[in-house]
This record gives structure tokens, C-alpha cells and sequence, in this order.
């Protein structure tokens, strides 16, 4: 049988886990397959073309469909793009847990967005079908009118950090560790744009294993609660290389939190009503049963 590839989202846990062995305890066969968030693009065909407005309109939605590095075995994303990329049959969504992504919009330190109202008709930086594009109407329909929001679509995560410090676009949705990146670097947020992210595993993949992976990952979330300081070293391994420079990661928050409670049905369907009314996935089939999309 394959081993177990486990891709990396920014996030400590993974790490902790392989360092202390708990995959290995668990007996776990497992790769850690490292994408810096930013090449999880490569061999998607025109994932890096803009279209005549210049939006990249290519993000993890579409890179579950097409298996992209980064998008295998065992990946995780927003739970709407996961949601999404399950019912569509591109894997199995883990029923047991999701985690909770630090987010918000950002706008330079020298910006005269100041509060939430602000960004009426401010283009703010997000990534195609992923979670910052999602948690940004999230975010912003509480706070603007409809009409009064605006969105750009700039590529990878790191893609959108490269934009705020070349001051490109005026503000950027932000998450994970790129948010303590670009605070070290004076930058504010404006606006909370925290959101769900869920688990995606292929269809060819052990249910066993997936359990395996997460009383690894379970163990290492306590880890990191109990004592983050001595693990934050590894945000250098996710974080690209020419940004290293710049940062303390010693600075930095905890980041990512796995929680181990089940992403339900009523959430399940919550979330497909919720991007049907915005007609973000307008030519995908209707949603499958919760059953068939979600490991219970």
C-alpha cells in the first residue's frame, strides 16, 4: 500500500507529531509533503494566468479537482472549498474535526483604512475558491452593504503578503502565520476574518489511516497548548525561504488550532445554502447526502 501523504498547511501540529513520534507510535506509514503554500499551483495548467482583469481565478477548489501538489492524500483547506471539492467527489471530507484559521484584512501601517466601514469599495487582495476569498464576504457582509464590497483575486497566500509589502493593493485577506509575518512588518488589521478550515482525504485512502493521522495530530494540539515557544521554530519550514530575513518567528502566535469535534450535517448543509445564495459554484452539480460527502 502507498504511504500515507500528509500536506502541510502552514500549521505546527504536523510537525510536532513527526517530531515526537506519535504518527510513528500510531503506526502509521506517512510522507510530509511540504508546499509552502505557495506551489501548490505547480503542473495546474494556467493556475498562475491572469484573466482580461487581471484576477487569477484558479485556487484550492480547483487544485482538489486536479490533485495539485499540496492537494493530495490528506490535505485540508476552508471548509467551503473542502464542503465544495467533497460533494463534487474529488475525496472524503473527515467528519471528526476541523480547525480554526487566524485571519483578517490587512492594510499598511500608513493607511488611512482605519475602521471596518473603510473598506467600502476597497479592493481587498483574496485567492480564488480558497479560504481568504470565502472569509473576506464573510466578513465583509457583516460590516458593508453587498454592492459596497470588493474583491481582487491575486493568487497564492503568499502571493497576496509580496502585494501588501510591494503596496500593490490597498488591503489583502490574510492568514495563518503570513498575519504574524506582516505585523512584525507594521501592517494592521482592520477587520477579524477568522474561519473554519476541513479535512479532505482521496477516496483511495485507508479510513484507518486517516484515524491514525488524527490521535497523532490530537496529541501534538496539546503540545502546542501546553507549550507553544518550543515549536514555533518550525513556521521557518512553511514560511518561503525570502521572507525569513524579515521575521522572528519567536514573535509569533500559535496559528492554527485542530479542533476535534465534528463538522456536522447541519453544518454540512449550512454551508452549501450558504454558497449557493452567492452563486459562488455556479455550474456545480446539487450537493450530494451528507453521508456520501463526509466520513462518520
Amino acid at each position: 500500500m502507498a504511504r500515507f501523504r500528509i500536506s502541510s498547511h502552514g500549521r505546527l501540529q504536523d510537525w510536532v507529531a513527526v517530531e515526537r513520534g506519535y504518527f510513528d507510535e500510531e503506526g502509521l506509514d506517512y510522507e510530509l509533503d511540504v508546499v509552502a503554500l505557495e506551489r501548490a499551483a505547480a503542473g495546474v495548467a494556467g493556475a498562475a494566468d491572469p484573466d482580461v482583469r487581471g484576477d487569477i481565478r484558479v485556487g484550492a477548489y480547483e487544485f482538489f479537482g486536479k490533485q495539485a501538489p499540496g492537494k493530495r492524500d490528506m490535505s485540508c483547506a476552508c471548509h467551503w472549498a473542502v464542503n465544495q471539492a467533497a460533494s463534487d467527489q474529488h475525496g472524503r471530507m473527515w467528519g471528526h474535526a476541523y480547525s480554526i484559521l487566524p485571519s483578517g484584512i490587512y492594510v499598511g501601517g500608513d493607511s488611512e483604512i482605519r475602521r471596518p466601514d473603510d473598506l467600502a469599495g476597497v479592493a481587498v487582495a483574496v485567492g480564488y475558491h480558497s479560504g481568504s476569498h470565502f472569509s473576506a464576504i464573510q466578513a465583509l457582509e457583516a460590516v458593508l452593504d453587498p454592492e459596497q464590497i470588493s474583491l481582487r483575486f491575486v493568487g497564492m497566500p503568499y502571493d497576496r503578503v509580496d502585494a501588501l509589502l510591494d503596496d500593490t493593493v490597498p488591503a489583502a485577506n490574510i492568514w495563518g502565520a503570513a498575519t504574524y509575518l506582516l505585523e512584525q512588518q507594521g501592517f494592521r488589521k482592520v477587520l477579524d476574518s477568522t474561519f473554519m478550515a476541513g479535512f479532505l482525504f482521496s477516496a483511495h485512502i485507508d479510513p484507518d489511516d486517516v484515524e491514525k493521522y488524527f490521535k497523532g495530530l490530537k496529541r501534538a494540539q496539546m503540545d502546542i497548548d501546553y507549550e507553544p515557544e518550543r515549536y514555533k521554530h518550525y513556521y521557518l519550514k512553511e514560511i518561503p525561504e525570502r521572507f525569513h530575513d524579515m521575521i522572528d518567528v519567536r514573535g509569533f502566535g500559535s496559528g492554527e488550532r485542530v479542533v476535534f469535534l465534528p463538522y456536522t450535517r447541519e453544518t454540512y448543509e449550512r454551508s452549501q445554502e450558504w454558497m449557493r445564495e452567492r452563486h459562488l459554484f455556479e455550474d456545480a452539480p446539487p450537493a450530494q447526502e451528507f453521508t456520501s460527502v463526509v466520513q462518520l
